[in-house]
């Protein structure tokens, strides 16, 4: 699997790119997939505003946006996909709902790489599949669960 990760802001709160990557791998180790490459590009609110507008038809930026690749047809090694995580949102979550801000972090890679594998949260189904599997990664990297907070 090759991660890669690009730094289109200096924000301080972003966690280093070896922890990000880990946090990918670690939840590409807890379900299938057929992913070979992603790329997480961690961006500026005004970035996220466009992607959200663009492929959501939100008018407000958001924490972080899946992008699978399609299948493309002859090709064995798998698909790709993109993650673009808004550094800004991501810090200011973690302090509204208190939060450490790894452990947000870690969350919404894990979100958005779930996403990238075909889980969702369309439905009452569907969202508790993705959740639990969300809970049990964090857990293996020492973060508890957040859909638990008292």
């Amino acid at each position: 699997m090759n991660v890669q990760v690009q730094l289109a802001v200096q924000d301080s709160a972003v966690p280093e790119i070896p922890t990000i990557v880990s946090w990918v791998n670690t939840t590409l180790l807890a379900t299938p997939h057929h992913l070979t490459e992603i790329t997480v590009r961690v961006i500026s609110k005004g970035e996220m505003l466009n992607l959200n507008s663009r492929f959501r038809g939100q008018k407000a930026p958001t924490n972080v946006l899946s992008f699978p690749s399609e299948e493309t047809p002859n090709i064995e090694t798998g698909i790709s996909g993109d993650i673009a995580v808004c550094a800004a949102v991501v810090r200011s979550e973690a302090v509204e709902q208190n939060k450490t801000l790894d452990a947000h972090w870690a969350h919404m890679m894990i979100h958005a790489v779930l996403h990238l594998c075909g889980y969702d949260h369309i439905n009452d189904v569907e969202a508790a599949i993705m959740e639990a599997l969300e809970v049990q990664v964090l857990d293996k990297l020492g973060f508890g669960d957040p859909y638990n907070i008292c």
